[in-house]
């Protein structure tokens, strides 16, 4: 029986006859650039011998893009500087020609306002690199919480065979023999240092030792999410997911990723033969299990949308109420991270764990089966890998709730938030910006009470600009120092995928371009209940048409540049944020481009 937490010993596909017809040599896409006895090709072919590539190496070769996102300033992605040379090996190997075409890097650390504003830039880019280039297959290097999702939907309109190599979650950060996780302990020291219970050395501790290594974040937040969605999908090498970025099996999964998308250009195995309406219902269903962030609504629905699966809010309200979190990593575990999660089984053990929610006939980038991938996996830690009868929570990761403050939905953690704030009524606190919340929540005098609901607004898709990842609204220190450490928070923004709390994200329509949120009043009650997935605001129909006619839209953010052209053409955050103009729907399909 293979062993879950090492890469596969044989990703080939089975037998290939009787099987579909193979690509010849002629029939290559770079073949259009390189074959023809005409000048332009001339052109081309001795561009490519002033590199130093003899015509042998390219003659008849499947031309791989490896498309890589490293950057100085992305601390998750710094070894893809050596992992795309493994890449480049296994390409090689398996009798391809390998090409590195950079790409925007969106490292979610340091990108301002927010990464999401360059998500869809990052599809763009991706999408015409690959169409504009001599290239017949890709491989995509990714892990960056917008960056799985970015180069996945540029790969998906442009439709040539491509794989998805994570970057991998960075080791456990360690302080004080403390086991430390990305982003969730940073906010629970942050508050601990704010109500006087740590010091400010204690502090600078925690700041050196929460992240040790290269990767991602090793919580269960949106890098890891994302990636795991991209292998449930089927678009990553079985198991790639899980490994960690400092693993040798990272190394070894980048060399047969090489590897196999050789294979795939001669089978011509395109995303869209992969992405199916069933894979994507796969993809939620494991997301739900394994305690997802928030994020994966929003990308994932942009990311079936360019496949052409209508996919939506629904069917993430349809797998919430069936699948249970059995994924027992933080934030909506208590516990482990993902090194653990990976020595536990992985994600193939974890799936196994759920095949019932499973559709395992969906084809995957293995040219086998998504049970065949997983057949035999097995979970060596049954507490970090729960079996389904005795979950960490007894529904889904994620719910979606709906009223007259969010007509279009919105989306709250129950896992991970206190459980009394599943029904809860209490008075909003509106703010307008985040400057004026966080003066506030350190004023120890301002009328925050423990049934407040803090309430920030203009803080999606238009209004953030970008929908930053504000919405766990900073606890007041008044409730900090009264020992409360959860309380109801609402905005139309995101928040980190290592964040937690009861805390309502993604309001639909956001409050900037006139939705319900931008209606709300100080001292308007608000009630949520997750069982009931509702949430209203208790005012009469006839005082909210009276704010309506009131309500003055704000002054645009942008005047020009690609600010200009993103609030000009975003969607709205059930529509998956994505750029009204990329749908699959929007036009006919893009021709090749001309050579003349």
């Amino acid at each position: 029986m293979a062993d879950p937490n090492l890469p596969p010993e044989s990703l080939e596909p089975g037998p290939t006859e009787p099987g579909p017809k193979r690509k010849t040599a002629a029939e290559l896409r770079s073949a259009r650039w390189f074959g023809p006895a005409d000048l332009r090709s001339f052109g081309h072919r001795s561009r490519a011998m002033q590199m130093g590539y003899a015509p042998e190496e390219w003659t008849g070769k499947p031309v791989i893009a490896i498309v890589n996102t490293w950057s100085d300033l992305n601390p998750c992605h710094v070894h893809f500087k050596q992992r795309v040379d493994d890449v480049k090996r296994g390409i090689l190997m398996a009798g391809g020609f390998p090409v590195e075409l950079p790409a925007i890097s969106v490292s979610e650390s340091y990108v301002k306002p927010t990464t999401m504003m360059y998500r869809n830039f990052l599809a763009m880019e991706t999408e015409e690199l690959l169409r504009s280039h001599p290239v017949d297959g890709a491989v995509l290097m990714g892990g960056c919480d917008k960056t799985t999702p970015g180069l996945l939907l540029g790969a998906t309109s442009m439709n040539i065979p491509a794989i998805f190599l994570p970057a991998g979650p960075m080791l456990r950060g360690n302080w004080q023999g403390k086991v430390l996780g990305s982003g969730s302990d940073s906010w629970k020291y942050w508050d601990e240092l704010r109500a006087g219970k740590i010091t400010d050395q204690d502090w600078l501790g925690v700041e050196g030792g929460i992240a040790r290594s290269y990767g991602t974040c090793m919580t269960m937040g949106t890098a890891s999410t994302m990636t795991a969605i991209a292998e449930s999908v089927g678009m990553v090498l079985p198991g790639g997911s899980s490994i960690p970025a400092a693993d040798a099996g990272h190394i070894r999964l980048a060399s047969e990723s090489g590897r196999r998308i050789v294979e795939m250009v001669w089978e011509d195995l395109t995303p869209q033969k992969i992405q199916t309406r069933a894979a994507f219902e796969n993809a939620i269903a494991v997301a739900m299990a394994m305690g997802c962030s928030t994020n994966a609504i929003i990308h994932l629905i942009a990311m079936a949308r360019r496949a052409g699966q209508d996919i939506g809010l629904e069917d993430f309200e349809r797998f919430s109420r069936r699948v249970p979190v059995i994924g027992n990593v933080r934030p909506s575990g208590s516990t482990y991270l993902m090194e653990d999660f990976f020595y536990a089984g992985g994600i193939r053990a974890l799936m196994n764990n759920i095949r019932e929610h499973l559709d395992l006939t969906c084809v995957t980038c293995t040219g086998k089966t998504l049970g065949e991938n997983i057949e035999g996996m097995r979970v060596y830690n049954e507490d970090v890998i729960r079996p389904t009868s005795n979950p960490i929570y007894g529904e889904g990761s994620l719910a979606v709730l709906k009223g007259n403050l969010a007509p279009d939905g919105c989306v709250i953690k129950p896992a991970a938030m206190d459980q009394k704030f599943l029904k809860h009524s209490g008075p909003a606190v509106v703010f307008d910006d985040y400057p004026s919340m966080k003066k506030a929540v350190e004023d120890e005098n301002y009328p925050f009470t423990p049934d407040t609901v803090m309430v920030l607004r203009n803080a999606g898709p238009q209004g953030g600009p970008g929908m930053p990842e504000w919405g766990m609204l900073p606890m007041p220190k008044k409730l900090l120092k009264m020992g409360l450490r959860d309380m109801m928070r609402m905005s139309d923004a995101r928040m980190s995928g290592t964040s937690y709390g009861a805390c309502v994200l993604h309001v639909s329509p956001e409050s900037y371009i006139g939705g319900p949120l931008a209606l709300l009043r100080n001292g308007d009650i608000v009630t949520v209940d997750v069982d009931a997935r509702t949430i209203n605001m208790e005012v009469s129909e006839e005082e909210l048409a009276q704010r309506r006619a009131e309500w003055k839209a704000p002054e645009p953010r942008f005047e020009r540049g690609y600010g200009y052209m993103f609030t000009k053409h975003i969607q709205q955050a059930n529509e998956g944020c994505d750029f009204d103009f990329l749908r699959t729907e929007f036009g006919a399909p893009v021709p090749e481009p001309v050579i003349y």
